[in-house]
């Protein structure tokens, strides 16, 4: 695990522009190599389609850790042309298929968002400003669990300086828990973490793939509490993978299996805390925390 000191944000602080955010690992990266490989050898597909095929604002995410000597070999059988049903093509805008994300999670001094999602509180939720690097787009997202079990993500765009502690945006929040769940929203909301990672999309009729690499999370805990200030880096060998589907079990799930990949209890924000934060308890992600980020699971240490 690579752990590095970074000057905490403060609570009410705005979300980091993107002139500021850290770069994702050099390309030489076997991850972000990989990513940006496969996504050049497909077919490409604009926006535009991808929201009329497959835009899935409420859909069943699974998360796998995915070697990239593995994942080329999926990603190579799943982008096929020869696929029944027509092969997975690669998101693609201004010519580019990989893109920087940087996100901004918000949550109670307490984590309460982190803890409903460990103990498994079917009324939980998780906040973040997301922006698009390559672009400059900014949106507010609300993450919510839905009834049949899966991921229902409402979302407005941030503009200027907007962040999502100002007035409007805490008012969609409350508004959004209040039809979805019926409950208040949080009094206080502060930055928590931040993730940054090259992103490739690969879609096919009603299903989606989501291949990260190069991920970067700094824990934005104001003090000196422990995890504040540092920085945990994924493997520099492995693809982050997330099937997405408005149903169950797709191709791309089916064909991770039989590569003897199983699905990872993990999530960008829940399992970076966790390594972040050793204290925490989070035994559900340690596992895949430890895998994602090494270190033995003992989080980040000073250099």
């Amino acid at each position: 695990m690579t752990a590095t000191v970074r000057q905490p944000a403060s609570a009410g602080a705005p979300a980091v522009t993107p002139a500021e955010v850290p770069s994702v690992p050099p390309a030489s990266a076997a991850a972000v190599r990989a990513v940006r490989d496969a996504a050049h050898a497909t077919e490409p597909i604009p926006l535009a389609e991808v929201n009329a095929r497959a835009e899935l604002m409420a859909r069943f995410d699974r998360s796998y850790l995915v070697p990239a000597e593995t994942f080329l070999s999926i990603a190579a059988r799943l982008t096929d042309p020869r696929r029944p049903g027509g092969p997975f093509r690669a998101l693609t805008i201004d010519g580019r298929r990989a893109f920087r994300y940087h996100s901004v999670y918000y949550d109670t001094p307490g984590l309460r968002s982190f803890h409903d999602h460990r103990q498994g509180r079917r009324l939980r939720f998780k906040v973040r400003e997301r922006v698009y690097q390559d672009t400059g787009e900014r949106q507010f997202e609300v993450k919510l669990k839905g009834r049949r079990g899966d991921t229902v993500k409402h979302r407005r765009p941030l503009a200027g300086t907007d962040t999502p502690l100002d007035a409007d945006y805490r008012a969609f929040l409350a508004d959004t828990l209040q039809r979805a769940y019926g409950i208040d929203s949080p009094a206080i909301l502060q930055p928590s973490l931040s993730t940054d990672y090259l992103r490739a999309t690969f879609v096919a009729d009603g299903e989606r793939i989501t291949c990260d690499a190069g991920l970067v999370c700094d824990d934005l805990r104001a003090g000196a509490g422990a995890g504040a200030g540092y920085r945990v880096r994924c493997d520099a060998g492995l693809v982050l993978v997330e099937t997405k589907t408005a149903g169950h079990l797709t191709d791309a799930d089916r064909l991770l299996h039989a590569c003897g990949v199983r699905p990872a209890v993990f999530t960008k924000y829940c399992g970076a805390l966790a390594a972040l934060r050793p204290a925490l308890p989070a035994n559900r992600w340690r596992r895949a925390a430890r895998c994602a980020f090494g270190g033995g699971g003992d989080g980040p240490e000073r250099p």
